[in-house]
Formats: structure tokens, C-alpha cells, sequence
């Protein structure tokens, strides 16, 4: 039975190439509900939560199983946990993981790995097009998990607040893309508006001697006097110290390309219209010419024109203005 179920395992890889042919091909929707389903997955403007996939490798101990767990519990909903091993290599054959990555719709990934040259792996990586952008794998030296910390926890589907401290994630190029990656990994849905009761959770990356350090804290508001609570924090785990090893960057055209935006996102440049260095919006007007001494102004006693003044004005019009010079026939005279 043991070498049946392998020699099955060993079909059904071989039977992947043939399902990803199967998946990029163009399939003609045959009920309303297949149809909603491709059209949930078509390209738009504006794009849906971005959502992880994390797979066991051939090889996991303890601390790489439960690592996975942790950070599927904080990424809930928006995240798959793959339960079975998968014997896969992501910086040697990318084949699988972009399989898996059409299958499920998720355009990031988590892949745990563990070998004696390098124990208690973390692979983290990005999709573009469903094919493989960039991925940089974390060692683990220190673990503690979730339930390690008895304090109360935050309630599923949190957004968190990142924070990065330390000037080698501004300075060196590595962990600027690790920067940007974790950002898109863990900063969870878009909003537009967030109250100050929901920011409940924050994660806190330190850059210092080479490792990098994951701290997951709740927020805690407490009476302050005033209006603006007291805030602490208060350690509820995960936390980790990682170690960074094998990088796979793309390319800085690759990046752009992934990077760009439709042009309908793009907002139009309106004219004549300028802010300053606080924000303060300003806008120009173009007007004709006016000639200031036909405005009206309020009627008073001490503005009307004089008798001589008026015979005065009206002999310069009379001389700029030809037209003016041809009188009216009189009644008598016709």
C-alpha cells in the first residue's frame, strides 16, 4: 500500500504540467455561477485583498509547523494553510508554487522548509501574472509561539499597524525589497477610514546587526483625563528572530511593469490649480481687462460728478470715440 500510494503521488506530479496547460487555457463559462466565478477573477481597476497561500515543504520541523499556524492566525481570512507536504524547492523549481498560486488566487506566498545545512526556514514571496516576482528567505533562530505569551489576543481579521525601525531597511538594498515585501504581506485590506478603537494590533520590524526582529503587540487604550487615551502596548506574540539568507530579486524593469497603474487610476492634472508646503489649495482665474472707471460702485452725494467734470469726461469720449461725434438730426430740422 506504501508503494502504491507513492508510485499515485509520483502520477499526480507528473500530472501538473497538464493541469496548468489546463488552467491557462480560455474557459467558455457553462452556468451563471462559473461565469460570476471567471468574472470575480478577471482584471480590474481596482484590485481585490491580496491573499496568501502557506505550504509545508517535504522537510518541517516543529518550530517551522507552528510558525506557519502563528502567522495564518494573523492573517486570517485572507490567507490558505496548506496542511499536506509538499516536496518542492522554490529557489530551484518555481513550477509548483505558481500552480498552487492560480489554483487558489493568491498573490503571496509563505513556503517553511528545514534541513540540516538550513534549519527552520521562511521563504516569503510575491506573485506577478502568477508567475514568481521576488522572494527572500528568513532563518529562524528564536520562536515564540502564539500561546508562549498568556495575554489576551486580537480578534481575527485585525489590521495591523507596521512599524519599521532601523536605517538598513532605508540603506541597503536587500532589505529595502524586504521592507516592501512584508509590507504587502502583512498590511491586510485597503480602507478608507479606520476609527481610533480598530487600531488594535502592531507589528514592529527592528534592522539591527544583521537580523531582523518581529514583535507582535495589542493596543491597549487607557484613561488618560482627557479626550486622547493612553496608550500601551502589550507583547501577545508571535515573535521572532530571523536571519537572512537566499535572496531571488527581480529585475528593476520586471518591478515597473508591476508596478504600473491603469490610466484610468491616474489622476488627471487640473490647470491653474496649486498647494503649498501645508496643504493649502490654490487656484488662478484669467480675466479680461476691466476698465475700473465704468464699475459701478455704491450711489453716495460725495461721489457724483460735477458739472464740469461730467462736460469734461464726456469731450475726451466724444474725442476717442469718431462715433460719438455724429449727431442726432434734430425734429424740426426733418
Amino acid at each position: 500500500a506504501l508503494v502504491d500510494s507513492r508510485v499515485s503521488r509520483r502520477y499526480k506530479r507528473a500530472l501538473w504540467p497538464v493541469k496548468m496547460t489546463q488552467l491557462d487555457a480560455v474557459v467558455k463559462p457553462k452556468t451563471k455561477r462559473s461565469k460570476r466565478f471567471l468574472q470575480s477573477r478577471e482584471p480590474k481597476l481596482t484590485e481585490n485583498t491580496k491573499n496568501a497561500m502557506l505550504i509545508k515543504g517535504g522537510n518541517t520541523s516543529e518550530t517551522v509547523t507552528q510558525a506557519l499556524k502563528d502567522i495564518y492566525s494573523l492573517k486570517k481570512p485572507n490567507a490558505v494553510l496548506y496542511k499536506k507536504k509538499n516536496i518542492t524547492r522554490p529557489f530551484e523549481d518555481q513550477t509548483s508554487l505558481e500552480f498552487f498560486s492560480k489554483k487558489s488566487d493568491c498573490s503571496l506566498f509563505l513556503f517553511g522548509s528545514h534541513n540540516k545545512k538550513r534549519p527552520n526556514n521562511l521563504t516569503f514571496g510575491r506573485m506577478f501574472d502568477f508567475h514568481v516576482l521576488d522572494m527572500i528567505e528568513l532563518g529562524i533562530e528564536k520562536f515564540i509561539p502564539l500561546k508562549g505569551i498568556k495575554n489576551s489576543k486580537c480578534p481575527e481579521g485585525t489590521k495591523p499597524l507596521l512599524v519599521f525601525t532601523g536605517d538598513s531597511f532605508e540603506t541597503d538594498n536587500e532589505l529595502k525589497k524586504l521592507k516592501s515585501l512584508l509590507t504587502d504581506f502583512f498590511r491586510g485590506p485597503t480602507v478608507p477610514s479606520i476609527r481610533l478603537a480598530g487600531l488594535e494590533h502592531v507589528l514592529h520590524f527592528t534592522a539591527l546587526d544583521g537580523k531582523i526582529y518581529l514583535r507582535s503587540y495589542k493596543v491597549l487604550l487607557k484613561k488618560s483625563g482627557c479626550r486622547t487615551p493612553r496608550i500601551e502596548l502589550e507583547e501577545m506574540g508571535p515573535s521572532f528572530d530571523f536571519v537572512m539568507r537566499r535572496t531571488h530579486l527581480a529585475s528593476d524593469d520586471l518591478y515597473k511593469t508591476a508596478h504600473r497603474q491603469p490610466k484610468a487610476l491616474k489622476a488627471k492634472k487640473k490647470k491653474n490649480i496649486s498647494h503649498d508646503t501645508f496643504g493649502t489649495k490654490y487656484g488662478r482665474l484669467h480675466m479680461q481687462k476691466q476698465d475700473l472707471s465704468k464699475l459701478q460702485t455704491r450711489k453716495m452725494k460725495g461721489l457724483k460728478k460735477r458739472r464740469g467734470e461730467a462736460a469734461a469726461v464726456a469731450a475726451a469720449e466724444a474725442e476717442e470715440d469718431p462715433a460719438a461725434k455724429k449727431q442726432k438730426p434734430n425734429e424740426h430740422d426733418a
